[in-house]
């Protein structure tokens, strides 16, 4: 069976339609058009430009020193790619925590750029920014879990909400998060448990990475799932190169593998 999509566009109705018929979105991320280009004839939902090109592009071991214009600059060149498939942009470290104000001039510029839903980090001490931006009309994605922007007071990559506190105020957060219009929620890192609670008690998509096969759909960052990435390798990652072809091959199994709710598979769960 295929997953590949007709060329109409994906748009967020249409992930909304695809939740509500419980058809899991497939999401990677992007950096480039050429990249953006292979990712959309794969038949990939979402694009995201991740703050991750800071890792994976630049070498830095931490997302921080991603800039505002550095992310501009790669989702023009990723909307120019991604013909079909909805594209969303990461907003780096300290282009939106100092105020709901400072997170709408910095969303407008990845939306001029292309993007047409934003993500940010963070729970209950977002619900302003979330309900400011979107009351004025741009999408927002959540993400809660782990955080990768605040890895330093974290204390490192760690996997959250272990205990049943910690798990209650990722709930906690979620619910406020989708109060104050949030359209999607990203959950990172978590136990496959709740991640699963997560998805049942909201009414927006979860996409999942490292949150168990429950969540509404899976993203990955590219370099990462075509094992080309030469840092420490997270459990929730599979190299889908591995055996393949192509990359275009890869990609493809990495989609339907989505789709059918293969992937993630018990080995990359916690």
């Amino acid at each position: 069976m295929s997953y590949i999509s007709n060329d109409k566009p994906v748009t967020l109705h249409e992930l909304m339609r695809m939740h509500a018929a419980k058809e899991k979105i497939a999401t990677l991320t992007a950096y480039d058009a050429s990249f953006a280009s292979l990712l959309d004839r794969c038949g990939v939902d979402i694009v995201l430009i991740g703050d991750s090109l800071g890792n994976v592009v630049q070498g830095h071991s931490t997302t921080l020193p991603v800039t505002m214009e550095q992310m501009v600059y790669h989702t023009e060149c990723v909307s120019r790619g991604a013909k079909r498939s909805f594209v969303a942009a990461d907003m780096p470290w300290g282009s939106y925590q100092e105020s709901p104000a400072q997170a709408l001039r910095n969303a407008s510029r990845l939306m001029a750029a292309g993007a047409q839903m934003v993500k940010l980090e963070g729970g209950a001490v977002m619900v302003d920014t979330v309900r400011f931006l979107s009351e004025r009309g741009v999408p927002v994605w959540a993400h809660i879990g782990l955080t990768p922007q605040s890895v330093h007071a974290l204390g490192g990559y760690r996997i959250q909400g272990k205990d049943a506190d910690a798990a209650q105020r990722l709930k906690d957060d979620a619910l406020s998060l989708q109060q104050a219009g949030a359209a999607m929620l990203l959950i990172e890192l978590i136990p496959a448990q709740l991640g699963e609670e997560l998805t049942a008690m909201l009414r927006i998509p979860t996409i999942g990475i490292g949150a168990g096969v429950s969540c509404s759909g899976q993203v990955l960052v590219i370099y990462d799932m075509l094992g080309i990435f030469p840092g420490k390798t997270p459990r929730f990652v599979r190299n889908f190169l591995s055996g393949a072809d192509s990359i275009e091959a890869a990609v493809k199994t990495y989609v339907a593998e989505v789709k059918a709710g293969k992937f993630p598979a018990a080995e990359h769960i916690y």
